[in-house]
């Protein structure tokens, strides 16, 4: 994908102005090729205005809507550095992100406007500017009401903006991935963009589905690829496992990206409502950011046919491995071989290890990022040859193939032994009655951790004594006792972000201060 190609929103504008850029599937609403770049002309002579100059930060939280890529698309035309933020962030993560950023203008959408509200703007003197759409607030400009005093015609100046995502913050302070202003100029789609376009299946005459909240870097990036090249997307504002059929064949789309919680949800449908909609137009669906459960990726490929690809990275973008369908069936429960960035597997001591043998991973690359304003966290994920972790653990077979076992920060250390969750919760998802898992390390006087299973029933009805004992019988054939569950709670809900990824940060928060308490009235 060496050859850049000169396209952008503007010229599907000229050439087919009434072409769908996006589609709302939860409203059928539609944003024109003509409207988005009137409206992203607008925004970007709003930043303007507002004393913006290329290199300058800007933040919004809102949920995925035209307005988000309006926004997205006028920084990105502008030669604005853009952070989406996550719909999960506390005002404390939201002010960490402004600060660390250094943003000079804040947007906020009516269902974020309450944590906006409680950012105390004294601690955050850059942000000059704050802003809210599709609505009106004490202390917040209409961002509607102040386009529109702005003309839809480009900027004299157009150069090449970028995003700037932060992690999740799951395990910690939301790390900022500092990212360098493109060479090419606005309106080229750059190679990796291309890479990612080719991947998916995306092209000028794609409907490409994004069910995952934009803000994350999968989602945003192929969403931006697909209108560079002229394509429609079809947009969901919340994950719903049926809607998202019916969008398919609606739309008739084409192809498409997943999160495997998205999987084991449309697995979930009674089989009536599975079979009901038309699949056919769907010739490629790839899935990435957790483990699929090798059962559940079986399920969808006997149900979709060999259509489901996937990969491994990280919004760092240090390195990638890949994996279709064909070679998964040969090599079930791996994410592929590397495509980008050379894959080290080593010990704690950071040597490599021999095939076959867990260890954390290091990609190896020419580029290597830094997190914005945060050397510490930078030198924690760097290994002394210059290779860089996303924190995960795993290893690779003798063909190459990498297989992943967990987060480092989610192991659990129990009696001196390693427990890695992510085996545990992969079987609890497949049981019938249960939709979502997590499985976490409480804190035990004994052991000094134990394994605690907090699970989401499909029916809170089922929850109980006897459901519990139904799930100790189900895991017992694949699991040793010390990896068995001690503990299993029961809930209508997980705090798992819209991306799949799950808070478990919030959940050994909330076990530790309870063992804090016990310990406390003991």
């Amino acid at each position: 994908y060496g050859v850049t190609i000169v396209q952008h929103p503007q010229f599907h504008a000229q050439k087919q102005p009434q072409k769908a850029a996006c589609i709302l599937a939860n409203t059928g609403e539609v944003m024109t090729y003509a409207e988005l770049d009137a409206l992203s002309n607008q925004l970007a002579q709003l930043f303007y205005n507002c004393g913006l100059r290329a290199g300058d930060h800007i933040a919004y939280q809102m949920e995925n809507s035209h307005c988000f890529l309006q926004i997205a698309w006028a920084a990105q035309r502008s030669g604005l550095v853009f952070t989406p933020l996550h719909s999960h962030l506390r005002p404390a993560e939201v002010a960490y992100i402004l600060e660390n950023s250094g943003a000079k203008l804040f947007i906020c959408s009516p269902r974020y406007l309450e944590t906006a509200q409680q950012l105390d703007r004294s601690t955050l003197p850059a942000v000059q500017h704050w802003f809210i759409s599709a609505g009106e607030a004490p202390d917040f400009d209409s961002l509607q009401a102040a386009m529109g005093e702005c003309p839809s015609v480009p900027l004299a100046q157009q150069c090449a903006g970028v995003p700037m995502l932060y992690s999740s913050g799951t395990t910690g302070q939301p790390k900022g991935i500092k990212p360098s202003l493109p060479e090419q100029t606005f309106d080229e789609v750059p190679a990796v963009m291309q890479g990612i376009a080719a991947f998916l299946g995306i092209n000028s005459e794609s409907t490409y589905l994004t069910p995952a909240p934009l803000y994350h870097a999968a989602p945003m990036h192929s969403v931006m690829a697909a209108m560079a090249l002229g394509g429609t997307v079809v947009m969901m504002d919340g994950f719903d496992p049926e809607l998202s059929l019916q969008a398919i064949e609606k739309y008739r789309v084409d192809c498409s990206q997943w999160v495997p919680i998205m999987f084991i949800r449309l697995l979930k449908l009674p089989e009536a409502v599975r079979s009901k909609y038309d699949l056919s137009s769907l010739k490629a669906a790839t899935h990435a950011a957790a483990p699929c459960p090798a059962d559940v990726k079986r399920k969808m490929i006997e149900w979709w046919g060999p259509i489901i690809n996937e990969y491994y990275a990280g919004s760092e973008g240090v390195g990638m491995t890949l994996i279709k369908a064909e070679d998964w069936l040969t090599h079930p429960g791996s994410v592929g071989k590397a495509i980008h960035g050379t894959l080290h597997v080593c010990d704690a001591e950071g040597e490599e290890v021999p095939a076959g043998q867990d260890g954390l991973l290091y990609f190896e690359n020419d580029l290597i990022p830094t997190y914005h304003n945060d050397p510490e966290k930078t030198r924690e994920a760097m290994h002394p040859k210059g290779w860089m972790t996303l924190g995960d653990i795993g290893h690779v077979d003798e063909d190459g193939f990498l297989y992943l076992t967990d987060r480092k920060s989610h192991m659990i250390i129990s009696g001196g032994v390693n427990i890695y969750p992510q085996e545990i919760e992969n079987l609890l998802v497949t049981h019938d009655k249960v939709m979502d898992a997590a499985v976490i390390g409480a804190p035990c006087p004994d052991f000094g951790e134990k394994v605690v299973a907090v699970v989401q029933p499909i029916d809170m009805a089922d929850a109980g004594d006897a459901l519990q004992a139904e799930l100790r019988d189900f895991l017992a054939p694949s699991l040793s006792k010390i990896k068995m569950p001690k503990q299993f709670d029961f809930r209508p809900q997980l705090p798992r972000e819209a991306n799949g990824k799950l808070y478990k940060r919030e959940l050994r928060d909330e076990y530790l201060a309870k063992a804090e308490i016990e310990t406390e009235q003991a």
